[in-house]
């Protein structure tokens, strides 16, 4: 069993100064795999003491140099591929195609942003129109400082990659604090940087949990720009810390999403992207499209193809390439969504596929639930489950579609299915959501950006706007 008490800190393994230690679990053999540290304030003060101490070389260090190093960091992961994939699935519980596909997106990712950070060089020194003939200004970008970041459990190296690659790109140095539930695969990070020869201080890892690690990441004085992604209560507070010093803060936080079916869609593609988009990683996931809307002239057929698809999942071992459902990440996950299930009998809510999966005898499976005409203001509809449960509705038109899925406290991602692709995308352009995906999974590619609205977050990752969150502007004007 690992013990991981020691942080990444100034390119040293540094023992942890908090005493209290947490288990790590396997979710499918319900077995304690490791411990990792709670940590400390005094452990967060040496990480943003060493980061501090970094920033000015590593952001004079240019976009070139940089954008090398994160292409060897995207080199080193390919290397221990198939290691990192098991780690992750053990950790985690999600089957081993799904913890594939996530480090292929966390490779991608900074192969990107080794691009973004070398196209930053470029464009620095670019000339502004100033409107004023006696003028002549030109614009630079520079990094915001010291960043700390903090990621969840639900996928790891790929929260990590989408925070990380964009925040080293730009030239800032971090402090990031891993999801204490799954640090097994984040931890390779810090053993890569090494191998790499980062300079000392750039990265610094800091394990543990919010109250010994998070809490005084955030209220630090020293971190200039915060980024996390998680719940929404927690995101509020670190909101509140954020405003001590009137900090820059991105946010991604929860999701209630919505996936529209028109009565022309193709029935076959819509069962497989209603049942990715609330089964995937076990419906662990913010963007989860668990609210379906359903045209009523196609409901019935939808359904019983969902029905069938559901009974062919195969729920086991995530490290057998056979196993399409894995179990919840723990049991304080898995007694969260059981709770819900509480609350939908409570409410007189039945679902139509409690008993069409076999589940193994160990692990924190939930078999995949489908309720349907869920009355609007019931806590299923409204609240966000994080895990694989489905809501539907009917209805009769788009207008009634559409103001259903707006009808939410969120924003973070919808989905449409339907026939004519001219009309997916006249629905899209209704929807309040960050990220609409017409006739097609779920996908977020480094150069897209990724984010919500209203209680979905705070700011963009990815993309262009990925590499802005972690910069801040100059402009620099003088007589022409």
């Amino acid at each position: 069993m690992q013990a991981l008490t020691h942080h990444f800190i100034d390119n040293r393994w540094v023992a942890s100064q908090g005493e209290r230690r947490l288990p790590v679990t396997d979710p499918y053999r319900e077995a304690m795999i490791a411990e990792v540290t709670a940590g400390s304030s005094e452990d967060v003060d040496a990480a943003v003491a060493a980061a501090r101490r970094a920033l000015p070389a590593w952001r004079a260090l240019g976009g070139a140099a940089r954008g090398a190093y994160l292409d060897a960091l995207a080199n080193a992961l390919e290397a221990r591929r198939g290691e990192l994939e098991a780690l992750s699935s053990r950790n985690n519980g999600k089957p081993l195609a799904e913890a594939e596909q996530d480090l292929s997106d966390a490779i991608t990712c900074y192969r990107h942003y080794a691009g973004e950070a070398r196209a930053l060089d470029a464009r620095q020194g670019e000339a502004v129109a100033t409107g004023e003939a006696s003028l002549v200004s030109r614009r630079y970008q520079d990094p915001a400082g010291v960043a700390g970041l903090i990621t969840p459990w639900n996928f790891p190296l790929v929260s990590s990659a989408w925070k990380l690659a964009p925040a080293l790109a730009a030239g800032c140095t971090v402090v990031f604090k891993p999801s204490e539930v799954t640090p097994l695969p984040e931890q390779a990070l810090a053993e890569i940087a090494l191998a790499i020869d980062l300079p000392p201080g750039v990265f610094n890892l800091v394990h543990g949990d919010g109250e010994g690690v998070g809490a005084p990441l955030t209220a630090h004085p020293g971190v200039d720009k915060l980024s996390f992604t998680g719940s929404n209560p927690v995101g509020e507070a670190v909101m509140a810390a954020a405003a001590r010093g009137t900090r820059n803060v991105s946010l991604e936080l929860g999701g209630k999403s919505p996936i529209l079916v028109t009565e022309d869609a193709d029935l076959d593609l819509a069962c497989e992207l209603v049942l990715a988009g609330f089964c995937y990683n076990a419906g662990q996931m913010c963007s989860a499209t668990s609210r379906l809307l359903v045209h009523a002239a196609v409901a019935d057929a939808l359904h019983a193809r969902l029905d069938a698809a559901i009974a062919a999942l195969v729920a086991g071992d995530p490290l057998d390439g056979a196993t399409t459902l894995g179990p919840l990440v723990n049991a304080t996950q898995r007694d969260r969504v059981n709770a819900y299930l509480a609350a939908a009998e409570a409410e007189g809510l039945a679902p139509t596929t409690s008993d069409r999966i076999a589940l193994p005898d160990h692990g924190h499976f939930v078999a995949p639930r489908v309720f349907r005409d869920v009355p609007t203001d019931s806590r299923l509809w409204r609240e966000e489950i994080f895990g694989p449960v489905l809501c539907t509705q009917t209805v009769c038109n788009d207008d009634e579609a559409v103001a259903l899925a707006n009808d939410s406290d969120f924003g973070l991602a919808a989905s449409v299915v339907a026939g004519d692709p001219a009309r997916a995308e006249a629905l899209a352009a209704r929807l309040i959501a960050g990220s609409v995906w017409c006739n097609t999974h779920q996908v977020a590619p480094p150069g897209l950006g990724w984010g919500g609205m209203r209680g979905s977050g705070i700011g963009r990752e990815l993309g262009r706007a990925g590499l802005e969150a972690y910069l801040e502007t100059r402009y620099v004007t003088r007589p022409a």
